[in-house]
C-alpha cells in the first residue's frame, strides 16, 4: 500500500535521527571550520592585493588558475583514492588504507612535479592563454616562478591529508592547514606592504609567502603522521615506493574516471576564466572579486560534502546499503535547503566586502551583478556537490560522476559562455550566468541516479584480492 502519511510527517520522521547528526557533523565541523579559514583568510589576502589596483587582481587571480588546475587534479586522485580509503576503513583493513596512500602520494607527487614544470618554464605561454594583457601576463609570471616551487609540497601533503580524513582523523589537517594559513596571511601584510623594515615586494611577497607557508604544513603534516606509529595512514617506506601493477590496476579503475571527472572539470572551470578575461580585464577582475566571497559562502557545503562521503564510504565498507542510501539521501536534503538560505545572505551582505578593494566603479558594478546571479543559483550548486562527492563518487559510481560533471560542463556550460562572449558580445555578468546552464544539467540527471540507486558500489573486495 502505498504511504498515506503527509509529507510534513514522513520528512519529520526520515530526518529524526540523532546519530545520523552526531556522524556528520563530528566529521563536518572541522572540514567547515579549516575551509572557513582558509576562505577567510584567502580573502583576506584578496583584499591586501586589492590595494595594488585591477592589473595585480588580475595577475594573481589568473596565476592562481594553475594552481587552482593542479587542486582539482589532486583532488581527483585523492578523493578516488579516498573512495577506496573510505570503505577499507569500514571494513577495518589498514595495511590497504596505507598502500592506497601509498599509490595516492606517487600519483600526486609526479603530478605536482608537472605542474611546477610548467610554473617555473613556462609561465608567459600559460597565462597567454588566458589574458593578452602584457603587463598581467609580467606579474602573474613573477609570481608563479616563485610560488611554483610549493607545488609539489603541497601534493603530498594532500594526500595525507585527505586519507586521514576517511580514517576519521579529522582534527589533525585542521590543526595543521590553520597554523600554515595563519603564517601565510601574516607573512603576506607584512612581504606585501613592506612591514616592520622589510622591503615591499608587492605580489611577488604574496607568492613568497604562499611558498613558505606550504614549507611548513608539508613538515607538520609529516610530523603529526609519523609521530604515533599505530596511526593508520603512517604508511612505511614500502608502501609508499611499492610498485605492484596488480594493486595498482586495481585502484586505477575507480580512481582514473575521477581523475579525468577533475581534469575536465578543473579545464572547463579554467576556459571560463579565460572567457571573461578576454571580454576584458576588468571583467575578470570583477570574476576575482566575487571569487572570495563564493568560497566563504560555499564552506557549509564543502564540509557536509566531504563528511558525507566518508560516513556513505564508511557505511558501504560494511555493507550496510540501505543506512548509506538514508544517510545521503538526509545530506542531499539539508544541502539544498542550506543552498537557498545562504543564497539568500549572500545577495544581502556579500556586495560590502567589495568597497575593500581599490579598483574602479565598473569592476564593483560588475561583481555586484555576478554576486546576485550566484546567489540565486547557490542552491543548485550545493545540491550537485553533494551529489557527485558525497553520493556518486563515495558509493563507487566514479564513471556516471566523470560523465555528469566532466563531460557536461564542455557540453553545455563552455559552448554557452563561448557564444554569449564571442558571438553575443554579452557583458560578463549574462556570460557567467549562461555557463550556470551547466549546473541545472547536472541536477536534473544527478537527481534520477540518487534516486535509481544504481551508485552503490562495494570496491572493497576489489582491492583486497589484487
Amino acid at each position: 500500500m502505498p504511504d498515506k502519511q503527509p509529507l510534513r510527517q514522513r520528512l519529520t520522521t526520515f530526518y529524526a535521527d540523532p546519530e545520523y547528526y552526531r556522524l556528520l557533523f563530528t566529521i563536518a565541523l572541522p572540514i567547515m571550520l579549516q575551509n572557513l579559514l582558509m576562505s577567510s583568510l584567502n580573502m583576506v589576502s584578496s583584499v591586501m592585493i586589492g590595494q595594488l589596483g585591477e592589473q595585480s587582481v588580475a595577475a594573481v587571480g589568473l596565476a592562481g588558475q594553475i594552481f587552482f588546475l593542479l587542486n582539482l587534479v589532486l583532488f581527483g586522485i585523492m578523493s578516488g583514492s579516498a573512495i577506496l580509503t573510505a570503505q577499507l576503513w569500514g571494513k577495518g583493513d589498514v595495511e590497504n588504507v596505507r598502500r592506497v596512500l601509498g599509490f595516492a602520494v606517487k600519483f600526486g607527487l609526479a603530478i605536482g612535479l608537472l605542474f611546477w614544470a610548467l610554473a617555473i618554464f613556462y609561465s608567459g605561454p600559460v597565462l597567454g592563454l588566458y589574458t593578452n594583457d602584457s603587463e598581467v601576463i609580467r606579474q602573474g609570471g613573477d609570481f608563479l616562478k616563485i610560488f611554483g616551487w610549493s607545488y609539489p609540497l603541497f601534493a603530498v601533503t594532500f594526500a595525507y591529508a585527505m586519507v586521514m580524513r576517511t580514517t576519521g582523523n579529522v582534527r589533525t589537517p585542521l590543526l595543521v592547514s590553520v597554523t600554515a594559513l595563519g603564517l601565510n596571511t601574516l607573512l603576506a601584510w607584512l612581504l606585501i606592504f613592506g612591514k616592520f623594515g622589510l622591503p615591499a615586494l608587492g605580489i611577488a611577497g604574496a607568492a613568497w609567502a604562499g611558498l613558505i607557508a606550504r614549507l611548513l604544513e608539508f613538515l607538520l603534516m609529516l610530523l603529526a603522521t609519523y609521530s604515533r606509529p599505530d596511526n593508520p595512514t603512517a604508511a612505511r617506506p614500502g608502501h609508499l615506493l611499492d610498485f605492484d601493477t596488480a594493486f595498482v590496476g586495481a585502484i586505477l579503475k575507480p580512481v582514473l574516471p575521477v581523475f579525468f571527472n577533475e581534469l575536465l572539470w578543473s579545464l572547463g572551470i579554467t576556459t571560463y576564466n579565460a572567457i571573461y578575461a578576454h571580454i576584458g580585464t576588468d571583467a575578470i577582475a570583477a570574476i576575482n572579486l566575487v571569487s572570495p566571497v563564493d568560497q566563504l559562502a560555499f564552506v557549509a557545503f564543502l564540509g557536509i560534502g566531504n563528511a558525507t562521503a566518508i560516513l556513505v564510504g564508511n557505511l558501504i565498507g560494511k555493507n550496510e546499503l540501505e543506512s548509506a542510501q538514508r544517510y545521503a539521501g538526509r545530506s542531499l536534503g539539508l544541502q539544498m535547503a542550506g543552498g537557498a538560505l545562504m543564497g539568500m545572505l549572500v545577495y544581502l551582505f556579500g556586495p560590502r566586502f567589495f568597497s575593500l578593494y581599490n579598483v574602479a566603479p565598473v569592476v564593483i558594478e560588475n561583481a555586484g551583478r555576478i554576486l546576485a546571479i550566484l546567489s540565486a543559483a547557490m542552491w543548485m550548486r550545493a545540491s550537485n556537490h553533494i551529489i557527485i562527492i558525497g553520493i556518486l563518487r563515495a558509493g563507487g559510481d566514479t564513471r556516471f560522476s566523470l560523465i555528469l560533471d566532466g563531460f557536461v560542463i564542455w557540453l553545455v556550460g563552455v559552448p554557452l559562455a563561448a557564444a554569449g562572449a564571442f558571438l553575443l558580445h554579452l557583458p560578463v555578468y549574462w556570460v557567467y550566468a549562461l555557463a550556470l546552464a551547466e549546473e541545472a544539467t547536472k541536477f536534473a540527471f544527478g537527481l534520477a541516479r540518487y534516486f535509481s540507486g544504481k551508485w552503490i558500489n562495494n570496491l572493497t573486495s576489489v582491492v583486497e584480492t589484487a
